[in-house]
């Protein structure tokens, strides 16, 4: 085992204490080799290889969670690394945030192909998603466009979001092969209609709203954390109807990184405490049924990404830990 295998942090965690939590989820974190980097965005691969990006280290790596090793893929310095996605196929994709392009990694040869962004307006791809046909898209945040990536023949094309200043930031796909994403700037959720490539804009109730981070539920509701003022929130696409609760850490918990896992429960980051807070809630009892304390703090946890097959939660932290949680 090596010498940061054996730093790895395996901690049964304290539940935050207020009546009502039951203590049900371990946390394991594993200290990046490399300091102050900023990991994030992690992804399993078929092989069981976490990816992530290095956002101010300028790499791609992979742990192995068995032995506790990792291998790094440099980038070219100042390219800013947002995030990634593994294809099934193998490469891997990440936003080159700083650099204005999206580069795919070949594991194998270590060899990056980039694909520039067609629009000199379009500087920072942000978060990218797989569709149902593995084709990318992705957010521009600070540029305002939603983009897709065709990877067989490398084309782009990019969207204009029709609110200035929306701030496109997470993005996923429903059962219907429809991207949705956030607009951080505004108080609105968007999605694509794929076949005629238009956005629609979906307001939310509280104009104070700022929805960060997405997830699409198996019954075709879309969810959502509000950052600014701390709210869960639910989208009945069909019916336009909007569900919300407040968080169980206030108004100042700055709900962040989000997934959903196959039980259709939410999880997500309560940043605005440190230690950060790791939030279950369960939409057939609306309860918020767990709230978990990040061993390392976590600083900020941005995203996270649920493997179906191993149960688990993984994200990144600014404490410079990649963490792994075992969910009930």
């Amino acid at each position: 085992m090596g010498y940061y295998a054996s730093l790895v942090l395996l901690l049964i965690l304290n539940i935050w204490q207020l009546p009502g939590f039951a203590n049900e989820v371990t946390i394991t974190e594993w200290p990046v080799p490399w300091k102050d980097s900023r990991p994030r965005d992690p992804f399993v691969d078929t092989q069981g290889r976490v990816w992530f990006v290095g956002q101010r280290g300028d790499y791609i790596a992979a742990l192995h969670p068995g032995n506790g090793n990792f291998k790094k893929y440099p980038l070219e310095q100042d390219t800013g690394p947002h995030n990634l996605i593994v294809a099934e196929d193998g490469p891997v994709w990440y936003a080159g945030n700083l650099a204005a392009h999206i580069g795919k990694l070949n594991p194998q040869s270590g060899a990056i192909q980039k694909y520039v962004l067609p629009d000199s307006n379009a500087h920072d791809p942000h978060t990218l998603v797989f569709d149902q046909q593995q084709q990318i898209w992705f957010t521009v945040q600070m540029s305002n466009f939603v983009g897709k990536l065709a990877p067989k023949s490398g084309e782009i094309t990019l969207l204009p979001v029709p609110t200035p200043g929306a701030r496109p930031y997470g993005i996923v796909i429903d059962h219907q092969n429809r991207p949705w994403f956030t607009e951080f700037g505004s108080h609105k959720l968007g999605w694509i209609d794929p076949e005629n490539m238009r956005i629609q804009e979906v307001p939310l109730s509280r104009k104070k709203a700022r929805p960060r981070r997405i997830a699409a539920a198996s019954d075709g509701s879309i969810w959502y954390v509000d950052y600014a003022q701390g709210y869960l929130g639910k989208l009945n696409p069909t019916s336009g109807q909007i569900q919300e609760w407040a968080v169980p850490g206030g108004k100042k918990a700055r709900p962040y990184g989000m997934a959903i896992d196959d039980q259709d429960r939410l999880w997500f980051a309560e940043t605005g405490h440190l230690p950060n807070h790791l939030v279950g809630f369960d939409p057939t009892t609306e309860n918020f049924f767990s709230v978990t304390d990040i061993p390392s703090g976590g600083g900020t946890v941005r995203h996270m990404y649920f493997h179906r097959p191993s149960q688990t939660l993984w994200f990144g932290t600014d404490t410079n830990t990649l963490g792994r949680a075992q969910i009930p």
